[in-house]
């Protein structure tokens, strides 16, 4: 399969070429442009940004899989990371992760059949000190509990839509 971007997102391209001459600058602001554009990183894609950048493969695939904020694979609606490190895990994070797992009946890595949800444990969401920490989207959920759990949730089920 050989992927392009669409006219739109290659003038983005071009503008973030514009503003960063050294292309390996641009990588992060690239990859965030292909996963607005086909909603994850696939292989593919993370091949597309290395050509149009002219930078190494290895240099976007490494940048990808460090950040977590860069999917890999396709997202729900709401896309649920559950922070699993060290400050998180002492106040119950992975109670919260197997609350999330049962009332949406999917695993870590999975998306529900209505693609509303897809839910990721993660290694640090750099807010130990409000502990334990659930990231919606761009969106902290902070010191949550399984009432605010099941609160959000809740919400999210009745708001009318949501940004990937």
């Amino acid at each position: 399969m050989n992927l392009a971007f669409s006219s739109d997102a290659e003038r983005r391209l071009q503008e973030l070429l514009g503003r960063y001459p050294n292309r390996q600058a641009a990588v992060i602001p690239a990859l965030h442009l292909a996963v607005r554009e086909f909603g994850y990183l696939s292989p593919e894609a993370m091949d597309l940004v290395a050509r149009r950048l002219e930078v190494p493969q290895s240099l976007v695939l490494g940048t990808a899989t460090f950040y977590t904020m860069l999917h890999k694979r396709p997202v729900g609606r709401y896309h649920i990371q559950v922070c699993m490190n060290v400050a998180c895990y002492l106040k119950g994070s992975d109670n919260l992760a197997n609350q999330l797992k049962d009332r949406l009946g999917i695993g870590f890595g999975e998306v529900t059949p209505d693609g509303m949800f897809s839910l990721e444990g993660v290694q640090c969401l750099a807010a130990c000190g409000m502990a334990p920490v659930i990231q919606v989207n761009k969106d902290y959920h902070e010191d949550m509990t399984p009432a605010k759990v099941d609160a959000l949730l809740d919400q999210l089920r009745s708001a009318p839509g949501g940004e990937k």
